[in-house]
């Protein structure tokens, strides 16, 4: 019952958050020179001012940014994530057809990279200043320094285009028409080096950060006092140290949740992957604001949602935690 009124508590919180981001993207997104009406009168040939006018009266651009704001406000408050007029079609379709595709793309980089860096960590602390700690310790450095997108070109030359193993790019092979696990075995093949690009910056930085933690840990008394009791060593790791070193990880996944959907945006454009990243690309081309708008707003959404997530794992790992 308390974690229920805990999550409650934070759950309120989190409103105000919203509400203020709603009015910053509102506000910061208009700065931004040209609109909608402006790209599809460039597209058509037909640029004249009479055109224009008509576009932007359409639109709804030719109203005050005050009045827009409130247009704006009032839809949000009904949750209406409005209308793209570039694709003809409402923003809340749009970013949840895209939704599945970036959802199974961040959950397996983000698994990947906590399961496989903590399990890393873990090791270079057990072995610390041997060769594995080393080579965990190097391996961790390179990844950590290398850009995603810089990554994920070297892979589709590597992988897709000299040794034809995978798929350069897309969510499915166009036109084969798999069923069942065929399918799914599919959807892996092309899955398997976006989330490996998107993945190998996080992984380096969990286990960077889970080998410092369990270094400091084992520092600690309570270690000390464990193995003078003839705890193994294997127990004092997993009954003691792990669970607490576990923290600043759980700490560090909440806090790259928003960078993670960020990086998702060029991951996706380097493969063709059709997420919400592609889709906000082509919108921030295209000024399509009110898409722009939505996307911007659901993954605000997604980061408060992790971290209400992170805020239970942290005070289950922690019992000191008051609540």
């Amino acid at each position: 019952m308390r974690l229920v009124r805990y999550f409650g508590y934070r759950l309120l919180l989190a409103l105000p958050v919203l509400a203020g981001i709603i009015v910053l993207n509102f506000f910061l997104i208009h700065l931004a020179p040209g609109d909608a009406a402006s790209v599809l009168a460039g597209e058509s040939g037909a640029a004249t001012p009479a055109y224009m006018d008509i576009l932007r009266h359409k639109f709804g651009l030719d109203q005050s940014l005050g009045t827009q704001f409130l247009v704006y406000v009032f839809n949000m408050a009904r949750f209406d994530l409005g209308y793209s007029f570039r694709n003809d079609s409402p923003v809340a379709g749009l970013i949840l057809d895209r939704m599945g595709p970036t959802a199974l793309l961040m959950l397996t980089a983000f698994s990947v990279a906590v399961v496989l860096g903590t399990v890393l960590g873990l090791v270079a602390a057990t072995g610390r200043n041997s060769w594995r700690d080393a080579v965990i310790s190097l391996v961790s450095l390179i990844a950590y320094a290398t850009p995603a997108f810089w990554l994920g070109l070297m892979m589709i030359v590597v992988f897709a285009i000299r040794l034809a193993w995978l798929p350069t790019s897309g969510f499915d092979t166009v036109g084969a028409d798999y069923e069942g696990w065929d399918s799914v075995l599919d959807v892996g093949r092309h899955l398997i080096m976006p989330a490996s690009a998107l993945a190998l910056f996080y992984l380096a930085l969990y286990a960077r950060v889970m080998r410092a933690s369990v270094l400091e840990q084992t520092a600690q008394d309570y270690v000390t006092t464990a193995r003078a009791k003839g705890q193994t060593e294997r127990r004092v790791m997993t009954g003691h140290v792990l669970r607490n070193a576990l923290l600043p990880v759980v700490t560090m996944a909440g806090v790259q949740a928003g960078n993670l959907i960020g990086g998702s945006v060029v991951v996706e454009t380097v493969f063709g992957w059709p997420g919400i990243g592609t889709l906000a690309f082509d919108a921030l081309q295209s000024r399509d604001l009110n898409l722009l708008l939505g996307i911007f707003f659901v993954s605000a959404c997604l980061v408060v949602v992790i971290n209400l997530v992170v805020d239970l794992i942290y005070v289950t790992l922690d019992p000191r935690i008051e609540i």
